[in-house]
């Protein structure tokens, strides 16, 4: 297992921050984690890197304690905080060249900063002062310092966030890449990089994990309603549908689609088979909608 956690908690106070979680990541995974704002997903991610110790549990990333030999859980870990502390009036290349001695490289230096360089796509703005680019190829010299120790596990805290759509998009391709050959923990309020590059999610809330599992699983087994889209020969009446007892909500989708959202313990298959008769339409098509991963979240989060 590339991170193995076992009773992990923080308490600060009175509070716990982090409540005794438990969870294994295996080698290869992209993992989302998520949680509302002071669930502890930042508190978690600090002590998997060995920036706090943990009030008790234990974690091990790459099987080395994070309390016994943070130093060497350091060397097999690249960390990305939400705030990516840079040095503003540094260069781009120097500051990666700083980087690179921090791990004393050595003679790799020069290599590793160029191979860093082209990985995260900063050829045009390498010889710029960090404090002149924009805050997506900001990112990019964080997630570079991140990658310069080669690590086997990488942790990022919120790497889009204050991103626009187009560099979302350009840190998301990075990301993907970059989990073809390592371990990734990210975390992140925006359900559809989640979906885009997770295999597997943890929910925390209050501390505590209250979910683990694949998207499709959590979707089919926490959704709190469900939904249909169904055609039908001719239009219909959204009100005639809305008025069926058990219906949340009907979306006319056009063409005589409408995606139709009704409590969980409602054949809504039989209703809607009864309504065509009873309307003299017919049905055309009828198919299952997944709940969406933001409806999941808000539905295993809403006390948080």
């Amino acid at each position: 297992m590339s991170i193995e956690v076992e009773g992990l908690a923080k308490k600060y106070g009175d509070q716990w921050a982090v409540d005794h979680v438990s969870f294994d990541v295996p080698a290869g995974q992209v993992v989302g984690f998520l949680g509302p704002n002071g669930a502890g997903k930042s508190t978690t991610m600090k002590m998997l890197t060995g920036y706090i110790s943990p009030t008790q549990g234990s974690a091990k990333v790459c099987g080395i304690s994070v309390t016994d030999d943070s130093l060497s859980v350091r060397k097999q870990v690249g960390y990305l905080p939400e705030s990516n502390p840079l040095y503003y009036d540094m260069y781009v290349k120097e500051y990666l060249r700083f980087v690179a001695g921090l791990y004393d490289l050595d003679k790799q230096t020069k290599s590793r900063v160029s191979e860093m360089i082209e990985l995260t796509g900063l050829q045009l703005e390498q010889h710029k002062k960090i404090g002149a680019l924009s805050k997506g190829y900001k990112q990019r010299v964080g997630m570079a310092q991140a990658l310069m120790n080669n690590p086997k596990v990488l942790i990022l805290d919120e790497p889009t966030s204050g991103l626009d759509p187009n560099q979302i998009t350009e840190i998301r391709k990075l990301i993907t890449n970059i989990g073809r050959e390592r371990t990734v923990m990210l975390s992140t309020h925006i359900m559809q990089e989640v979906e885009a590059m997770c295999s597997r999610v943890l929910i925390i809330n209050r501390g505590r994990l209250v979910a683990d599992d694949s998207i499709s699983n959590l979707q089919r087994q926490h959704g709190n309603k469900q939904s249909l889209q169904v055609k039908f020969k001719n239009g219909v009446d959204i009100s005639h549908i809305n008025a069926i007892e058990g219906v949340i909500e009907v979306d006319d989708l056009g063409g005589y689609r409408y995606r139709i959202d009704a409590k969980t313990d409602l054949n809504l298959q039989e209703k809607l088979f009864n309504f065509a008769v009873e309307t003299s339409n017919v049905l055309l098509e009828q198919k299952e909608v997944e709940q969406s991963l933001e409806s999941v979240f808000k539905s295993l989060t809403r006390n948080g």
